[in-house]
């Protein structure tokens, strides 16, 4: 159920109808391995740990908030990713996630190819050594700059967003001698089962070049016959947070009819089909998300029906995973300030960071879960809603979680599967620091992107 709204967010304490919660687990101090990471766990002592490394100690070395993401995890699940589809697809990893050099190295390492949507994901994942021909470049908008500096370096792939996109492109590669390999992005008219603003594939929004009315056939008609491109395949992503593939089968059905057209009336086959990503995420134990090679079956086998249907050559697949490989790998580490009861409602707990960190709950009404990690307690369940401290009544990290009673200023708590987009989406709202991003594995722990200081901040400031 939705909070009711104002113009400045959510009510705060809004009264739900009495039996709107679902009821407290029975152990809170019992971890579900769906949500958490692979190498969480509790010690002896009841306190969580990760990659080997009590939270305790890293609250005291890299301080709190901090995004703390289990690099084992992360490389399992790239591995993964990678081995569900073999060799005659490409994984490519969407950038927009979460991305640092750390990452990008990793990627390279595990063989995934990344997905980039700007001049500064690019900028990034060049300078941690990515190497061109991996890179695919997305985005709705991309400035003359930012083209001009993709098809200099090589990227394996621009996809084209607009018709004017595709003259720009074209323009830019045959002024700098080369002929850059295309995707044209188009929109299916799949209504995804997801929240409004991540649902992608619906005509009225601002990507890609619908497919009805024959728009996208024009698209393409013209894209053939620019020299200074080589178009490659058609990209379709119908939105984020998906369990349900049935959007997948219409959205495939609506593309390889499109390239049966392309193939009646030019006689082309494109070579490829990219299907982006979106695969949803256990965010909490309701959430049920299937595993990469079930996905991988599942997508080979629509376009491959397809294709057979229209009497077409099963084009080369590729995916995007973003939020499906980072977001499960990292959770967010908070210690406890102010505790509320409110007699009859929940008890508000304020943590050290908020919305600066996470803006998911106040931004698509997102639900997480959340746990007391520094001890265990057999304290009675209270209901209750962490909150940040920021100024808005809408800073609200978990909506609606259940902790001990005997929850205390100090104590340690974790909001978990906040490896994708938190750290992407931070701001320094009320002039907060954004917190680290702290990587952890066999025992180890090391900073991958630093906490924010005030000196950052007022060297932002020219007066």
């Amino acid at each position: 159920m939705s909070r009711s709204a104002h113009p400045a967010g959510p009510r705060h304490a809004d009264v739900l109808p009495e039996g709107h919660y679902s009821a407290p687990p029975s152990d809170l101090n019992v971890l579900d391995p769906k949500v958490w990471a692979q190498t969480v766990g509790r010690d002896g002592d009841g306190v969580v740990t990760v990659g080997g490394i009590d939270v305790k100690s890293l609250a005291e070395e890299y301080g709190t908030p901090a995004y703390i993401l289990d690099e084992t995890d992360f490389r399992a699940r790239a591995r993964a990713w990678r081995s569900a589809f073999g060799g005659d697809a490409d994984v490519f990893y969407a950038g927009k996630a979460f991305l640092s050099r750390a990452v990008v190295r990793w990627l390279h390492e595990e063989g995934l190819n990344l997905d980039v949507c700007s001049g500064g994901e690019l900028a990034t994942a060049l300078s941690a050594g990515m190497p061109a021909e991996r890179i695919a470049f997305h985005g709705n908008n991309k400035s003359s700059e930012e083209i001009h500096r993709a098809v200099s370096a090589g990227v394996g792939r621009i996809v084209l967003d607009s018709f004017q996109e595709i003259v720009r492109v074209a323009h830019i590669a045959q002024s700098l001698g080369r002929r850059q390999r295309v995707q044209i992005r188009i929109t299916v008219g799949v209504e995804a089962h997801t929240h409004e603003f991540i649902a992608t594939a619906h005509e009225d929004q601002k990507f890609g070049i619908p497919l009805a009315g024959g728009v996208a056939a024009e698209a393409v008609r013209r894209a053939l016959k620019l020299d200074g491109i080589e178009l490659i395949g058609i990209h379709s992503h119908i939105g984020s947070q998906i369990f349900d593939m049935s959007g997948f089968e219409v959205a495939a059905h609506r593309v390889v009819g499109l390239l049966k057209e392309v193939r009646d009336e030019h006689g082309v086959e494109l070579p490829e089909i990219d299907l982006g990503g979106g695969l949803g995420i256990a965010y909490t134990s309701d959430d049920d998300p299937r595993e990469p090679h079930e996905i991988a079956k599942a997508l080979t086998e629509i376009v491959t029906r397809e294709c057979e249907a229209a009497k077409l050559r099963t084009p080369r697949i590729s995916v995007e995973p973003g939020r499906a490989i980072v977001g499960p790998t990292a959770f967010t580490l908070y210690e406890v300030g102010t505790i509320k009861p409110l007699d009859g409602l929940r008890t508000y707990v304020s943590v050290d960071g908020g919305m600066s960190d996470n803006i998911r709950t106040a931004l698509y009404d997102a639900e997480y879960s959340v746990a007391l990690v520094s001890r265990t307690s057999d304290a009675e369940p209270m209901l209750a809603r962490v909150v940040g401290k920021h100024c808005e009544s809408g800073d609200i990290v978990v909506k609606e979680g259940f902790l001990p009673s005997d929850l205390a200023p100090g104590d340690l708590i974790a909001v978990p599967a906040t490896g994708a987009y938190c750290r992407s989406m931070a701001s320094n709202y009320n002039h907060v620091l954004r917190p680290p991003v702290v990587a952890v594995a066999d025992g180890e722990s090391r900073v991958i992107v630093r906490r924010e200081t005030e000196d950052d901040l007022l060297r932002l400031d020219v007066g």
